[in-house]
């Protein structure tokens, strides 16, 4: 079963805080330079975290918030690749095992990756993949069990994203954050809701698999079609349950985005500011540009720059994978 789950209260993210200092980096907050009338836009380079994304703060938080003796056994999560990767470097530090569920729709750079790091990787179809993270078992597989995004450590890690841009830039008007299983956008919309509640909170999808927009208008989870496609870090068929009453709490409004126009943003972000930023990771851009950030001062949480090289080298020859 599913554990409840709420909010990350301050005294919480503090201690996330805390666990990730020394590890993750306090990543900086980068002005877009290119000319949006009214707008002003910001890119929260998590790309530049250690292993290429914000999953590394969830990582670190989750292992060091667990029990000591039961993590003796190893480590366990679904994963397309980015929370794989901070909890396979954390389980490796601690000297034990981890094995990573991932979908087949993984991008080879995220799995050999994981493979390099010693994490002992299974990859199964979507479907499967979807029912490991759904049901918190992958038989034959011992270990603690960590959700790449239903989780309250996790969330918690996440939310320290929102605190260093509160820090670093207060005037911020609205935050767009990429949503695949809406732990990021739980976590960095907490701390907007408890420290700056008029900031818009805005969680992008891609137009291959827009489940939160369909529960947004439903006013619950509801089942839409999936599409695989090179932006791997967000999509799914439905919001999970147990995370239906954080997303729903702290997001203001979804943005849909195009393959085309992410991948627009991928070679905007390189070719301008050498920035290189994985799908989900430049879909907030994306957004932010076409205007679903609103007027102001608009952050957009660049996830990621975990993207397959002969991807990125297509996306910059003018082409969409």
């Amino acid at each position: 079963m599913s554990p409840a789950l709420s909010l990350p209260s301050a005294a919480e993210v503090e201690t996330a805080r805390a666990n990730i200092a020394g590890t993750a980096r306090r990543t900086p907050l980068w002005r877009l330079d290119i000319d949006v009338p009214g707008t002003e836009i910001y890119l929260k380079l998590e790309n530049l975290q250690p292993l290429g994304s914000f999953k590394i703060r969830a990582a670190l938080n989750a292992v060091r918030s667990a029990d000591a003796d039961a993590l003796r056994a190893g480590v366990l999560a679904p994963s397309a690749g980015n929370f794989g990767l901070g909890l396979t470097w954390a389980a490796r530090r601690l000297g034990i095992p981890a094995t990573i569920v991932a979908p087949d729709t993984s991008a080879s750079t995220k799995i050999e990756a994981l493979e390099a790091l010693g994490a002992t990787v299974a990859r199964v179809p979507f479907e499967d993949w979807w029912t490991v993270l759904t049901t918190r078992r992958f038989d034959g597989v011992e270990g603690v069990f960590f959700h790449p995004v239903a989780e309250a450590a996790v969330i918690a890690g996440n939310a320290t994203i929102g605190v260093e841009i509160l820090e670093d830039l207060p005037e911020v008007d609205a935050v767009i954050a990429p949503f695949g299983g809406g732990g990021l956008v739980s976590g960095v919309g907490s701390v907007m809701r408890r420290a700056k509640p008029g900031v818009r909170v805005i969680a992008v999808e891609s137009d291959a698999s827009t489940p939160l927009a369909a529960a947004l208008a439903a006013a619950r989870p509801t089942t839409v079609d999936y599409r695989a496609s090179f932006v791997d870090g967000i999509g799914s068929t439905t919001v999970l349950d147990e995370m239906w009453p954080l997303v729903r709490q702290v997001v203001d409004q979804a943005a849909c985005v195009s393959l085309a126009e992410i991948a627009d943003a991928i070679r905007l972000l390189a070719l301008k500011h050498r920035v290189i930023a994985e799908g989900a990771g430049a879909a907030p851009v994306a957004a932010a540009l076409a205007g679903q950030g609103g007027k102001g001062v608009v952050v957009c949480v660049i996830s990621g720059g975990n993207l397959n090289a002969a991807k990125l080298a297509r996306i910059l020859d003018g082409d969409t994978p």
